[in-house]
Formats: C-alpha cells, sequence, structure tokens
C-alpha cells in the first residue's frame, strides 16, 4: 500500500493549487477543535465490484480513523449506483462494518450522484436523524470544491480533508467484503441516462430536489422554485 501514498500527497497538493483558501492541515485542525460530530458525510466513488480505488479506500479509512478516535458519533456514507452497477453508499458501508464500525452507527445515503448532492441529501437524511453538528470528510480537493456550495446555501457542514501523513500510519490493506448486496438491479450507468450538460449541470447543484425549508433566503426560494419537492 505504500504506492498509494504519493497519490494521497498529489491529491492534497492539487487541493491548495487549484483553489483557495486556509491549508488542508488549517482546515482539518480548526474543524476537529468543534468535535465531536453527530455525524460526518463521506461522499461515494465508483466501485468496479473487485476492489476498492485509492479514493475510496482514503475516505473510508479517514471516516474510520475519525471514528474511532470520537470526533465522529456517526457516519453517513454517500452515493447512488452512478458509473457502475453498485451503489457506492452500501458498498462503503460493507467496508466500514468490516473494519469494526458498528452497523447502527453507518448510514447510507443512496440518492446522490453528483458531490453537491453528497453533501445535500446526507445533510437531509442527518436531520431526519437528529444530527444536527455535522462535518465533511473527504479528501482535500473534493472538500474544498464544495466549500462554496456549503457556505452558498448556509449548511451546518464543517469540512474535515483528510491528513495524509495520518492516513499513512494507519492499516490500508482492503478488508474483504460481499458486494452482491450491493448491487442494483437493472442498472443503467448515467453516461447512458443523461446527457454531458445535463451531468455537468449536475456537478454543479443543478439537479437538486430542495425542501423548501432548506433555501433560507427569498431570492434562493425564487430561483429554486421548479425544483421544490
Amino acid at each position: 500500500m505504500k504506492q498509494i501514498i504519493p497519490c494521497l500527497l498529489l491529491m492534497t497538493f492539487l487541493s491548495g493549487c487549484m483553489l483557495f483558501g486556509p491549508s488542508t492541515a488549517k482546515t482539518t485542525h480548526t474543524s476537529l477543535a468543534h468535535a465531536p460530530f453527530d455525524a460526518i458525510i463521506v461522499p461515494g466513488v465508483p466501485y468496479d465490484g473487485a476492489h476498492w480505488s485509492e479514493t475510496m479506500m482514503a475516505r473510508v479509512k479517514w471516516s474510520k480513523y475519525l471514528y474511532d478516535k470520537g470526533y465522529a458519533k456517526n457516519i453517513i456514507y454517500s452515493g447512488s449506483a452512478v458509473y457502475t452497477p453498485y451503489v457506492e453508499a452500501d458498498i462503503m458501508a460493507l467496508y466500514a462494518q468490516s473494519m469494526g464500525i458498528p452497523e447502527e452507527h453507518i448510514f447510507s445515503e443512496t440518492r446522490a450522484e453528483h458531490s453537491t448532492e453528497n453533501v445535500y441529501y446526507s445533510y437531509r437524511l442527518a436531520k431526519e436523524h437528529g444530527f444536527h453538528h455535522l462535518a465533511l470528510a473527504t479528501d482535500p480537493f473534493q472538500a474544498k470544491s464544495m466549500r462554496r456550495f456549503i457556505k452558498k446555501f448556509d449548511f451546518p457542514v464543517l469540512l474535515l480533508p483528510f491528513l495524509s501523513d495520518t492516513l499513512e500510519k494507519q492499516d490500508l490493506s482492503e478488508p474483504t467484503i460481499e458486494p452482491g448486496s450491493a448491487k442494483k438491479e437493472s442498472f443503467v450507468s448515467i453516461v447512458e441516462r443523461e446527457s454531458f450538460f445535463k451531468r455537468l449541470k449536475g456537478t454543479f447543484g443543478q439537479n437538486i430536489r430542495w425542501k423548501e425549508e432548506d433555501l433560507k433566503t427569498k431570492r434562493l426560494r425564487k430561483k429554486y422554485a421548479d425544483r421544490i419537492e
């Protein structure tokens, strides 16, 4: 697993180069000062049916670290079956359980198909379970890319990008899971279901179906009136 570490460092480097804002370490340590969190949100990535990707490994291992250290009381894994037949949230939940995280502290949000949806639909799920103190636990690049979205809609979600030097000290081996239960029948890839431009809109949160109470200003309620459910 040592070859994974340079990839994690590269992700951290790119997040700092491509998007302005506090450093990864500063962001994480500032957020951890507000721990413990009722729940952390962990966005999914595609699963190929055989092995997790380096990105999924890093996100799941980071969530395990945060749970074990008492920084997170619960974990919400988020992601539908988007590019492969496997529901990303359910696959990550299987890995988490195999690593010893109690099932009662694991939740799956299976509607999201984009990062913005990971945040919003997980936020909705958290509210349903009475979780109010939340954080987004993911890689540095995704965390920084979601900062503006979270701020725009005033979500009570702090950022917890993973620290490469912390992950490097963890057991990065892949646990054994039986992925069949997370496989979606009659699956159609998002590439076949949606045009490039619709997927691009989804990346920017334009496909979200909102609850009116989450649009906190008159301007936002008017702007997204056709997407309120």
